[in-house]
């Protein structure tokens, strides 16, 4: 729910068009973190939205990057969004667990455990400030992380179908742009409220 209040918000603010937002989830999946009765009334199966078009699609994150991708029980129903996504979504937002799974489907890019769990909020460096998603943004800027694996820079950078367009010393890879701006891996948590992490802690 604090995911959905999160990107609402975001999206309200930060946009002068009118959205609306349709929450999608898998069938028979069960959640642990949010009521059914929650997901129910809100969410539609995937297999609702499969016959249409869609503007812009959010793939958020989930609290598994320890686990393998192939363990990860829905993994097969989420490789059928991310395949189904490339001939029915305009741009697609893969957002911290979802950005690894995205680069790892689309683009073999392996991830990696780390030491310790990196927590924060940590300074980013646009590396293409002339992109339109940097309009408003300076040179640096901040952004919470949450995780405990990561993707390395020089994976991202030995694939020509990737782009670096932002990342920190601390926290390394933060944002990668694929297929001229049709897809976006955000490694961390743009869309923290500013309560959200300290929640979490």
């Amino acid at each position: 729910v604090d995911t959905e209040l999160d990107i609402a918000r975001v999206l309200s603010l930060c946009t002068n068009r009118k959205v609306q937002i349709l929450p999608m989830k898998i069938k028979g999946q069960t959640y642990k973190t949010t009521p059914m009765e929650h997901m129910e009334q809100l969410y539609l199966d995937f297999e609702h939205f499969v016959p249409y078009q869609f503007d812009r699609l959010i793939i958020t994150g989930a609290p598994l990057e320890q686990m393998p991708f192939e363990e990860v029980r829905y993994w097969p129903q989420l490789q059928q969004i991310m395949h189904w996504v490339d001939e029915h979504v305009e741009r697609t937002l893969y957002i911290c667990w979802a950005a690894q799974a995205g680069l790892y489907y689309h683009y073999g890019i392996p991830k990696y455990a780390l030491s310790k769990k990196m927590f924060g909020v940590f300074r980013q460096h646009t590396l293409c400030p002339q992109l339109p998603i940097f309009r408003g943004f300076d040179d640096v800027f901040y952004m919470p992380h949450s995780r405990h694996t990561e993707i390395h820079k020089e994976d991202i950078l030995a694939n020509p179908d990737l782009t670096l367009i932002a990342d920190s010393p601390e926290n390394g890879v933060s944002i990668v742009m694929a297929r001229g701006g049709r897809e976006f891996f955000i490694t961390g948590h743009m869309e923290y409220a500013s309560n959200t992490l300290d929640n979490e802690y």
